[in-house]
């Protein structure tokens, strides 16, 4: 059995000639993005079903002070390395970029992908929050598509359950 290499690290700078080389090739890219700390299940699911959207993956992956101003001054619990890493191992992802925003606006005009992917708690005929980056992916005509979330797996509510046992 070989093992599959692992995803490319992009610079946000970089993004738009990758996508552009990407393109040229007939790909269908797909971006989604996220914290990815003390990664689980649900994170698992999500790169699945982002995966099948489209034919490369790439994941944008919140800085360490990205991590902090969303999920407070705790976080995150590993840092942006371990996260490339692990991130980077995913067989279903084709390239990873860190980010400092707390949105994937700036990502998504860089690369302009044919889909975002979000987890399903964003989208708002379901209920879910608003997704952030609505109006740049409208402005573009980028479709935004949910997949199903894995139940009880988001990482704060693992980290809360486990400091409320210990």
């Amino acid at each position: 059995m070989s093992s599959s290499p692992e995803a490319e690290v992009i610079r946000p700078r970089d993004l738009s000639n990758w996508g552009d080389r990407e393109r040229a090739t007939g790909q269908r890219l797909v971006l989604t993005n996220g914290c990815f700390d003390l990664i689980h299940p649900g994170h698992m699911a999500l790169l699945r079903g982002a995966a099948a959207v489209g034919d490369v993956l790439v994941v944008g992956l919140n800085s360490d002070a990205g991590v902090r101003k969303l999920k407070g001054p705790d976080r995150p619990l590993m840092p942006l390395e371990d996260r490339l890493a692990v991130v980077r191992a995913v067989r279903w992802v084709n390239a990873v970029t860190p980010f400092g925003e707390t949105t994937a606006d700036r990502l998504i005009e860089q690369l302009r992908p044919d889909y975002y992917v979000k987890g399903a708690d964003y989208d708002p005929t379901a209920g879910g929050r608003s997704l952030p980056e609505t109006a740049t992916l409208q402005r573009l005509g980028i479709p935004a598509v949910f997949v199903p979330l894995a139940p009880g797996h988001a990482s704060s509510e693992l980290i809360a359950r486990r400091r409320r046992s210990t």
